[in-house]
């Protein structure tokens, strides 16, 4: 027979309520609020290149002998020369992948996530009429990249855009800013963005020092492609049918990457 509950203990259930559950004598704890937890934080003196899933330096040997991604004064560099080659028509010195305590870190459907990472953009790592990337999402084994950090001449300057992927693989390009006044300083990149075919999205942020530069949010964007898992990579990856390509690099420092969990 159920028995009425006065307010005292009434007022009881309430307050645990609010925190934890009483089942049965039992206490179970609320479930938590969601909050960012950090998955990805390599500190290139310790880790070095094991803080990547593998590197992509000179796979076609173009230019033997010399390493193209490494660890310099604290930092990562990604060097490009104009006689590398990945392919009759192209270059590519990238990493790929996240690696954590000796495991792959991988971003799986439907889960959302924040890297963030400070960039070196000197003036020899020049925007070009063909394409340079300096950053790319993708799958591995399938298709193009999911969005990519680019710059590139638009109408006789030099900007910094992003194109994202749709669904029918259509390219969608989100002119940013101005890339010349973010060349030689370092520049905070920051990337949000949910891993879904349905209610995926893409936030962009740029910021110089204290000062957010660009701050854009797309859902132009199709973030699963229903087989493996997503990756970023990051280097120097560029067409060499344009002119005025110089050897250059890029650098990197302070990788982060959250999980919303």
């Amino acid at each position: 027979m159920n028995q009425p509950i006065d307010r005292r203990r009434a007022l009881a259930l309430g307050a645990a309520g609010a925190g934890a559950l009483a089942l049965g004598g039992l206490t179970v704890p609320s479930a938590q609020a969601a909050s960012w937890v950090l998955k990805w934080s390599p500190d290139p003196a310790r880790d070095g290149l094991n803080a990547f899933e593998g590197l992509e330096d000179d796979r076609a040997g173009s230019h033997p002998g010399v390493k193209h991604i490494y660890v310099q004064d604290g930092v990562y560099r990604f060097d490009m020369h104009t006689r590398d080659r990945d392919g009759s028509d192209r270059q590519r010195n990238e990493s790929k992948g996240m690696r954590a305590n000796g495991q792959v870190l991988k971003i799986n459907k439907d889960t959302t996530w924040r890297i963030s990472y400070q960039a070196y953009w000197p003036s020899s790592l020049t925007a070009t009429t063909r394409f340079t990337h300096i950053m790319q999402m993708k799958v591995q084994d399938v298709g193009g990249p999911l969005w990519t950090l680019t710059p590139r001449m638009k109408s006789g300057r030099p900007r910094l855009t992003v194109l994202t992927l749709r669904d029918n693989d259509a390219n969608t390009e989100h002119d940013l800013t101005d890339y010349a006044p973010l060349q030689n300083r370092w520049i905070g990149v920051e990337f949000e963005f949910k891993a879904a075919n349905s209610g995926g999205f893409l936030r962009m942020v740029l910021r110089d020092g204290a000062t957010t530069v660009v701050d854009r949010r797309t859902t132009a964007v199709d973030l699963w492609r229903d087989k493996n898992y997503l990756r970023p990579k990051w280097g120097i990856y560029r067409s060499i049918e344009s002119s005025g390509l110089q050897n250059t690099y890029q650098l990197i420092r302070d990788y982060k990457a959250y999980q919303y969990v």
